[in-house]
């Protein structure tokens, strides 16, 4: 789907079907430097199980146009404006990483029409370190070494994994190469400014899910514990021996934990 969102094209993948107003929705956001790709197999999954979805590519990602927004908070007044293009009126909001700030903020700024969040791989403070920064400022290939490298865990993509054939780093490394000069710079700048984790937390009135890596060493598990006990009867599903990319590490176990999370949702 293709809509004009703030004067630019946005996109947003929709299983190939089109929006129903008859049918819940839930809504995928990526982490940073990433697309809606990234979602595969849980948007293709809820697209052919009842729900409508939209999984976006934010601006400046994807076959979104730039330029990338700069806050957490201006990407979920982002999100609402996508589904007010979309026609959804309401929606749960999965995201990762980057996007699972955004989720949050979706639901504390904009209760009235979040039904519920699913936060994966999330930490905060989402802190960036010094050197991942800077090399992301000078488009230095080594940021996306670093993204993709600390993004899995280390013995995930050898061997055994339930996604046979597909090579994790080689992926990752791939999407991260199609990203326009300075996205990947900002994406991260924004997480590492976001501030307002705690106080939006204590605000979110619908369900909330979190889904960790129990060895994610970009958002440690540890490292949620302080937003998922802000949240009123938050639940966590913690995914052994996955990394920080669940949605690849871990597939099966990812998608069963929103399917779960997704069910009783309207």
């Amino acid at each position: 789907m293709e809509a004009l969102v703030a004067g630019k094209k946005a996109f947003a993948y929709t299983a190939a079907h089109a929006i129903d107003p008859a049918r819940p929705t839930i809504v995928f956001l990526h982490g940073a430097g990433l697309d809606h790709s990234w979602w595969g197999l849980q948007s293709r999954y809820f697209g052919y199980h009842g729900r409508n979805v939209l999984a976006a590519d934010l601006p400046g990602h994807g076959r979104s146009e730039g330029p990338p927004l700069a806050g957490i908070e201006a990407m979920a007044d982002w999100v609402m404006a996508l589904m007010d293009a979309a026609g959804v009126a309401k929606a749960a909001v999965v995201g990762h990483s980057m996007g699972a700030l955004i989720a949050l903020e979706c639901a504390a700024r904009h209760p009235a029409r979040v039904t519920g969040i699913a936060l994966i791989g999330v930490a905060y403070p989402m802190k960036v370190s010094d050197a991942f920064l800077e090399a992301a400022q000078a488009n230095d290939h080594a940021a996306y070494d670093m993204e993709t490298i600390w993004g899995h865990a280390a013995q995930v993509p050898l061997a055994g994994n339930p996604s046979p054939g597909m090579w994790m780093y080689g992926d990752t490394l791939a999407r991260l190469a199609r990203l326009a000069s300075g996205v990947l710079h900002c994406d991260l700048s924004a997480c590492n400014a976001y501030a307002g984790g705690l106080e939006s937390a204590a605000k979110v009135r619908c369900p909330a899910q979190f889904v960790l890596g129990s060895r994610d060493v970009m958002t440690p598990p540890k490292s949620a514990q302080a937003l998922a006990a802000a949240i009123a009867g938050a639940r966590s599903t913690l995914i052994a021996p996955s990394g920080h990319s669940l949605m690849s590490e871990a597939p099966d176990a990812t998608l069963e934990a929103l399917i779960a999370w997704a069910k009783p949702l309207s």
